[in-house]
C-alpha cells in the first residue's frame, strides 16, 4: 500500500492542473461573452447615452424651464401644484388648501390630486423631445448625415418603412407594385 507522502504530490499536481484548466476555460467563456466588440460598443453607447441624458435634462431643467416659468400661467414649482381631495387627520383649515406643500399633505395622510407633477413631467418630456430634435437637426445639417429618416407606410401591410425602401422589410412586397425579381 502506498504511503500518504507518495500520493500527495501527484494529487496536488492533478488538482492544480484541473484548477488551471477550469480557470482558463472560465476566462475564455467570460471573455467571449463580455469582451466581444458588439458588447463593448453597447456598453460605451449606454454610458454615452446616460451622459447625454444628463446633459439634455440639465438643458431643460436649468436653462429652458426657468425662462418658461416667467410665463404667468406656469410657475417654477409646477410640480408642487396639487389639490386636496380628502383631508388628513391633522388638517389645518386656516390655509385655503389646508397644506403648504404636497409632501405635508401626503405625510398627513391626505388624498391629493397632484396635477402639477403630471403637468411638469409632460412639459419636461415635450421640451426634452424638442431639444433632442433640434440637436438632431443641427447635426444633420452640419454633418450631412441624416439622423431623422422619413418613413412611409407600406401599401400592403401598412407598417412603417423607410421612404427609400424598394421592398418592405415586414411583408417583403415590392413597393413599385411588381412582384418580379428586381436586380
Amino acid at each position: 500500500m502506498p504511503r500518504l507522502e507518495e500520493t500527495t504530490p501527484r494529487f496536488l499536481r492533478d488538482a492544480e492542473q484541473g484548477a488551471v484548466r477550469h480557470t482558463s476555460r472560465a476566462w475564455d467563456s467570460f471573455s467571449n461573452f463580455a469582451l466581444r466588440d458588439n458588447v463593448l460598443e453597447v456598453a460605451v453607447g449606454l454610458i454615452l447615452a446616460a451622459a447625454f441624458t444628463a446633459c439634455a435634462n440639465s438643458l431643460v431643467t436649468d436653462i429652458i424651464l426657468p425662462i418658461i416659468s416667467l410665463l404667468p400661467f406656469l410657475s417654477r414649482n409646477l410640480d408642487e401644484k396639487f389639490a386636496t381631495l380628502k383631508h388628513g387627520p391633522n388638517y389645518n383649515g386656516t390655509i385655503s388648501n389646508g397644506y403648504n406643500t404636497k409632501d405635508q399633505a401626503l405625510n398627513d395622510g391626505a388624498v391629493v390630486f397632484a396635477y402639477g407633477s403630471f403637468l411638469d413631467k409632460i412639459v419636461r418630456f415635450i421640451l426634452i423631445a424638442f431639444s433632442l430634435w433640434t440637436i438632431a437637426m443641427v447635426y444633420s445639417r452640419t454633418s450631412g448625415d441624416n439622423i431623422i429618416k422619413k418613413e412611409v407606410r407600406c401599401k400592403y401591410c401598412r407598417k412603417y418603412i423607410s421612404e427609400k425602401a424598394k421592398r418592405c422589410v415586414n411583408c417583403t412586397s415590392w413597393q413599385d407594385g411588381t412582384e418580379d425579381h428586381h436586380e
